[in-house]
């Protein structure tokens, strides 16, 4: 991908109301990024947003690209060979992802590792023996850099390989504590971004945080969770991009095991040793890679009705519109309902993204905002 390509990502991934699913639509729609940025404008307006939608300045993306580039990190884009292939397998993976260090390690197997930030000693020694034994038997530890289990994991795989996948920028670290963990990680292992150069973690960037840790992994171990956790979410997250879910047993007296308890009642590994995981690991490995998570990307088939042709009319956007709620239903079901050429319905969709009427969510689902 040249320079003037990657730009043109980086504009439009950064724009409003383009997630990476919407991100991936344009392209199917547009055939580049660039044509996709020329066209939000009127898609939006036909979307019924009333103020315009303008897309990410190409100034502040060339100023982002050069923050990155002083800081000694790379962008690496979904359609590029050093992108992570298992990670390029979800739906939604982040069209660009900015890595400090050594890059290679995305594309080696990987195990995440996972747990509570209020972790108990117990937890903490069974996060490092676990992640050590795993590590030396070939596997790189993925994890997020958070106080606790995460740390644990992180410190105990820094001489083999170990990659954190940080919630805010590349250059931000979070929690503060961990700085001098982040810069042994940055120069023995890789830290992962998705958010832009120099942003402040938030609540809601640590969903989208624990999406990458799950994609780059062929499984994840689930140490310590809560029943309300980001960990589950992690759990969650990694059964629907077909990963493998360990979890360590816990006393049914303690709030911390609360979580993995459940997660073994509902199918996931429970798992006393290291070996556990090393072997059921050893067994994804002797699988074809394109059966682990569904087949390398390629993209979508392109349903959608040439650039160039008739834009669809206002009746399908009311119809549309009438069919949704705040409930996520199956685009395939609209498109069912709907009456017209899927094409049409599904670039009705896009321009009410663009307008912030809907929002897209894994799984081909919609729902109104």
């Amino acid at each position: 991908m040249n320079a003037a390509e990657k730009l043109a990502w980086l504009r439009l991934s950064r724009t409003e109301n383009v997630g990476p699913i919407t991100f991936y639509k344009l392209l199917e729609r547009f055939g580049s990024a660039d044509a996709a940025l020329k066209a939000l404008p009127d898609m939006a307006k036909r979307g019924g947003r009333l103020n315009g939608l303008k897309a990410f300045p190409a100034d502040l993306a060339e100023k982002e690209m050069e923050k990155i580039e002083k800081f000694n990190a790379q962008l690496l884009a979904r359609d590029e060979p050093d992108y992570p292939p298992l990670l390029a397998q979800v739906e939604d993976a982040p069209p660009l992802l900015t890595v400090l260090g050594r890059s290679a390690l995305l594309s080696r197997p990987s195990l995440g590792v996972v747990g509570a930030r209020n972790a108990s000693l117990s937890g903490r020694k069974i996060a490092e023996e676990f992640s050590r034994k795993v590590a030396a038997a070939g596997y790189v530890i993925v994890s997020g850099l958070a106080r606790g289990i995460d740390t644990s994991a992180h410190t105990a795989s820094l001489a083999t390989g170990t990659v954190a996948v940080v919630a805010g920028g590349i250059d931000v670290v979070y929690p503060r504590e961990n700085e001098k963990l982040y810069r042994q990680i940055a120069e023995q292992g890789a830290v992962v971004a998705e958010n832009p150069f120099g942003t402040e973690p938030i609540a809601r960037h640590f969903p989208k945080r624990n999406r990458i840790i799950s994609g780059l992994s062929l499984g994840v171990l689930i140490v310590e969770a809560a029943m309300k956790s980001g960990s589950l979410i992690t759990a969650r997250m990694a059964a629907e991009q077909n990963r493998e879910v360990f979890a360590i047993p816990g006393s049914p007296m303690d709030p911390r095991a609360e979580g993995t308890n459940k997660l073994i009642l509902d199918g996931a590994h429970m798992t006393l040793t290291a070996d556990d995981i090393i072997r059921e690991l050893k067994n994804l490995r002797q699988r074809p890679l394109n059966d682990q998570a569904g087949g390398p990307w390629k993209g979508a088939p392109n349903l959608f009705s040439p650039a160039a042709a008739k834009e669809p009319d206002d009746s399908l956007r009311v119809r549309i519109l009438e069919m949704l709620s705040y409930t996520p239903v199956q685009v395939d079901e609209i498109i069912r309902s709907a009456g017209a050429p899927a094409g049409d319905v599904l670039t009705v969709i896009l321009e009410l993204e663009l307008a912030g009427r809907i929002e897209r969510q894994p799984g081909n689902k919609v729902n109104l905002i």
